[in-house]
């Protein structure tokens, strides 16, 4: 009876320690066209009784709080309910907003290679691979050193930007040293590529514009027409839908405003408009914004222009080097 239940045991062991490994942090490549996406997961507590969750982005680019997660024979299944939406005759609700979210996954050689489907969709499952996100270990210290600034935005043409989605109607024009779109349009994305840095961007928005700054094509610092609005964490200058800005700095909807943006490893620091909104803050991992899932590697910069009116008339990038 003794070896019948230790060899029990050891049969249940290999398993137990299977569900284990879905547990951590996850950055995901989508097999999306025409725009690249990337996603991010973390895990806790799969294989016990209160297995828990966050996710980037199954609605809105929000982060998605996991509703179900489990382990049916030896492959990792959660969903994502749809958050509430107060019903609004003027916009029905989009049809994503109606079905959970479906993840399928398993392990192989280490990595995740999953699945995505909404409940009820007949549209067919979307293909992912996530890997572990690296550990990071760079800090805001005072040991950095500012190498030479460069321009990204010259003032005169498009020279050093690109279209984030192939094939789309570039709606971007230069007139009077300014840089401006006409949505709905594809974002942008630099030809250079940076790790750690400082920048300083002006911009100008007009009333309900919704736009963004994407760090390493991987986490955004949002702009948004929110002046006069308590701070919050899809607002301007946070990081978006993960970090609240400590005060709302914005200006008046047609003012030039101005962020001053330092990365260090996963350390954020935004200057919004003159006052420090985040400092030194953590950044965990992927926003909606990204374009890459390859988090220990430099990126370039985003500008978001697929939602609304955005202006730019400066944007200089400063690398930091030891």
């Amino acid at each position: 009876m003794r070896i019948l239940i230790f060899a029990a045991l050891a049969a249940m062991i290999p398993a137990w320690c299977a569900d284990q490994d879905y547990n951590g942090r996850w950055d995901i490549t989508v097999s999306t066209k025409p725009r690249p996406r990337a996603w991010w997961l973390e895990l806790n507590g799969v294989g016990g009784p209160n297995a828990s969750g966050k996710f980037v982005s199954a609605y809105a680019g929000d982060m998605n709080t996991i509703s179900t997660i489990k382990v049916e024979n030896g492959e990792l299944v959660f969903t994502i309910d749809p958050p509430h939406r107060e019903p609004n005759p003027a916009r029905p609700p989009r049809p994503e907003y109606m079905h959970p979210s479906v993840f399928h996954a398993h392990l192989a050689s280490g990595k995740l290679e999953g699945t995505f489907q909404r409940e009820g969709q007949a549209n067919p499952p979307l293909n992912w691979t996530g890997v572990r996100a690296p550990v990071i270990d760079e800090h805001d210290d005072g040991t950095w050193k500012e190498g030479k600034p460069i321009a990204l935005f010259d003032g005169k043409d498009l020279s050093g930007w690109e279209p984030l989605v192939p094939n789309v109607e570039m709606k971007w024009t230069v007139k009077d040293g300014v840089l401006r779109n006409a949505p709905p349009t594809t974002d942008l994305i630099s030809s250079r590529k940076f790790w750690n840095f400082k920048a300083h961007i002006d911009f100008r928005i007009v009333e309900h514009s919704n736009s963004g700054i994407g760090l390493r094509g991987r986490y955004e610092v949002q702009i948004l027409e929110d002046y006069g609005q308590p701070p919050q964490s899809h607002g301007a200058g946070a990081l978006y839908s993960r970090i609240a800005p400590s005060v709302n700095a914005s200006k008046p909807a047609g003012e030039w405003q101005s962020y001053d943006i330092r990365l260090v490893g996963r350390d954020l620091t935004v200057v919004f408009n003159g006052t420090k909104v985040l400092d030194k803050v953590h950044v965990d991992g992927l926003t909606a914004i990204a374009d890459n899932a390859d988090e220990a590697d430099p990126g370039p910069f985003i500008i978001q222009g697929d939602h609304s009116y955005v202006e730019i008339k400066s944007f200089v990038v400063t690398p930091l080097v030891h």
